[in-house]
């Protein structure tokens, strides 16, 4: 500052402003003097006192502006950052970011090139060493600083604010260097070659969930990133300087590849459908697909009446009940009415003196309606629940629906027994179904191994009864030769079976299509909304999927 502008002390006698003329005029008062009561002891201007220089006042000159900007900058540059924010109008917020600025964004060293003036406006160049740990980076940008003038003192200091350090940087933001986020995540297959949604556009938003789970149960290490944070220490999604990419952690699934290009190459070119595939010795989802491949999940999250594909289910509860057995004769009228709702079959077709196998073969409504008047309103629901694990909370690793059969009375109850009402499902709870009739016991389908986090898999509070399973494998290689399935089904060998599903959906002018079906250790069930019958249309996407298996 000038000397003019401090106040002075000299021996003893300390100056005072007086306003008693239109400018200020100093008075020197003896400390140990009495005042004259009522009387000012003031020097006259022609002698004893010193008029003070007027405070300047308008923007600072082009000299002003180059020496100001130029201490500043060569004092931050010398990393005397208490002196250079000596030079700003906000000496405590700047020292506090310039410091911040070395110790938490690593600046090891900085070099400042000013460039020429604009105004007040002065434009620099940063060319900084970034040091972590045993990293190091160069980092170059571009910034700017104002001079202003002090309103109290006149002097020309840089304007601070958080800009002056970086330009991207706003009010109550500062610049950090360290680990960022979670480390990267490389998603594989079963054989540990890369998934990508690049290759698998079917897999995008499960690959981009999985990642984001697993995280942190997968070894590897986030990158090293210089970015701005908010006053928390929360990322604002800017970086600004990549110091490593980190090391990915591998992320292995379940899916096979062979059976994933399968279930791609089934459903492409359909406007809509859905197909997944389960190892019902294990649980592990082998594939899923969905067409179009980037639309909604219906093969992990649709919610559908699942047709006459939940006959599987309504079979094993009536045979739990001893309400049916494969070889025993059972009723499949044209017409049968339960809680004033008349159900009948497609196309009104009736077996005369037939088998309950038979009418699960053919798909017959009424064999399984007429059964309702036996049942409890919650005979379904806990045939679902408790032997296939329909409506647990499944840990598949990875978003799910685990379908719903709903506690119903009347029509509705009725209806649900052929996989109507307010029953819901989509393909991989009816993989699942399946799976669990190969195996004769309910085992979750998962995505990512239970292992990578401990987590505890669904269990079904029951096992299947021996003859229960044994019963609809019967029934449903039966369907699978010589029943509605057959024709997707013909020529395949070994131990295989199936099951079709059309369900009626208002508003739609055709039924939802649905298949279900195991062959050998894979089962694998798809569903094409708004196609028609089962075997026609969601068939032939199975029996791909199970020959890649």
């Amino acid at each position: 500052m000038r000397d003019s502008q401090r106040m002075a002390v000299i021996g003893g006698v300390a100056a005072i402003v007086v306003g008693a003329t239109g400018f200020g005029v100093y008075a020197l008062v003896g400390g140990e003097e009495e005042r004259t009561p009522g009387k000012e002891n003031v020097a006259a201007a022609s002698g004893g006192g010193e008029s003070p220089e007027a405070v300047e006042t308008g923007p600072p000159g082009a000299e002003e502006v180059r020496e100001t900007a130029g201490d500043f900058l060569e004092t931050w540059a010398d990393g005397d950052l208490r002196q250079a924010a000596a030079h700003t109008d906000d000496q405590t917020a700047a020292l506090e970011a310039l410091t911040a600025f070395r110790e938490e964004a690593k600046v090891a060293e900085v070099g400042l090139n000013p460039g020429a003036p604009s105004g007040t406006e002065v434009p620099f160049r940063v060319t900084a060493q970034l040091a972590h740990e045993d990293l190091r980076q160069a980092w170059a940008y571009d910034g700017s600083l104002e001079v202003v003038r002090d309103e109290q003192t006149g002097d020309p200091l840089v304007h601070w604010e958080p800009s002056v350090l970086h330009p991207e940087l706003k009010e109550g933001q500062s610049v950090v260097t360290g680990e960022a986020g979670d480390p990267e995540v490389e998603t594989v297959d079963r054989a540990g070659d890369p998934l990508t949604a690049e290759d698998h556009p079917t897999l995008s938003a499960v690959l981009a969930d999985v990642r984001k789970r697993y995280a942190d149960d997968v070894e590897g290490t986030p990158g090293v990133r210089t970015r701005i944070v908010d006053a928390e220490g929360k990322d604002t999604g800017t970086t600004l300087k990549k110091l490593s990419e980190g090391e990915p952690g591998e992320l292995r699934t379940t899916i096979d590849p062979e059976v994933q290009a399968a279930a791609e190459a089934a459903v492409a070119g359909k406007a809509k459908a859905a197909v997944v595939a389960v190892q019902p010795s294990t649980g592990e989802i082998l594939a899923m697909a969905n067409s179009p491949a980037q639309g909604f999940n219906t093969a992990f999250q649709g919610s559908y009446a699942p047709g006459s594909t939940m006959k599987v289910v309504t079979a094993a509860m009536l045979m739990d009940k001893g309400l049916a057995s494969p070889n025993a004769a059972h009723p499949c009228p044209k017409y049968f009415t339960y809680g004033h709702w008349k159900f009948q079959n497609d196309d009104k077709f009736q077996i005369q003196g037939g088998t309950f196998a038979q009418s699960f073969a053919r798909s017959c409504n009424t064999a399984f309606i007429s059964q309702a008047p036996e049942l409890e309103n919650d005979s379904l629901t806990r045939e679902a629940r408790e032997v296939f694990g329909i409506g647990l909370n499944w840990q598949v690793g990875t978003t799910t629906f685990d379908g719903a059969v709903p506690v119903q009375k009347a029509a509705q109850m009725g209806a649900s027994l052929i996989g109507q009402g307010g029953v819901r499902m989509n393909p991989l709870n009816m993989a699942s179904v399946s799976a669990t009739v190969k195996s004769g016991v309910f085992k979750q389908p998962y995505l990512v191994p239970p292992e990578v986090d401990g987590r505890t898999l669904a269990r079904a509070p029951r096992t299947m009864k021996p003859a229960v399973a044994n019963g609809l494998r019967q029934m449903m290689r039966l369907t699978a030769v010589g029943g509605t399935a057959a024709r997707p089904m013909a020529g395949m060998s070994g131990d295989f079976g199936a099951k079709t599903g059309s369900a009626e959906v208002m508003g739609q002018k055709k039924p939802n299509a649905w298949f279900t079906a195991y062959s050998g250790d894979v089962a694998a069930a798809a569903v094409v909304p708004d196609s028609g019958h089962g075997g026609e249309y969601a068939g032939p996407i199975v029996r791909k999927v199970l020959d890649a298996g």
